[in-house]
């Protein structure tokens, strides 16, 4: 017996996006990089801003990524993190959509 899916496809980037918003420092994360920053910011920037330990900005970090919602560019030491503006686009317009009356 194979198990069929039911869910669309856009059914389910939009609940990969709506996983990646599920916390407030992710919020916080997409608010920063897409309003403070005219191009990318770098995660010791982030890091200064939060109250929070390193490894666990890495851990966030790493799930906006895999939900494509930001991408990222290591040039050690440096990591440089940008907002993914295809996909935010998508985002934008998919919650727009769901949520419509």
């Amino acid at each position: 017996m194979t198990k069929t899916t039911i869910y669309t496809e856009d059914q389910q980037q939009i609940a990969r996006f709506a996983k990646a918003l599920s916390h407030p420092v992710r919020v916080y994360i997409l608010e920063y990089i897409a309003s403070h920053t005219k191009t990318c910011c770098y995660s010791g920037d982030l890091h200064e801003n939060l109250d929070i330990a390193r490894s666990t900005l890495s851990e966030h970090l790493n799930e906006l990524k895999k939900a494509g919602l930001i991408q990222g560019e290591i040039n050690p030491p440096y990591i440089k993190y940008c907002i993914n503006r295809g996909n935010w686009a998508i985002a934008k317009a998919m919650f727009g959509k769901f949520f419509e009356d």
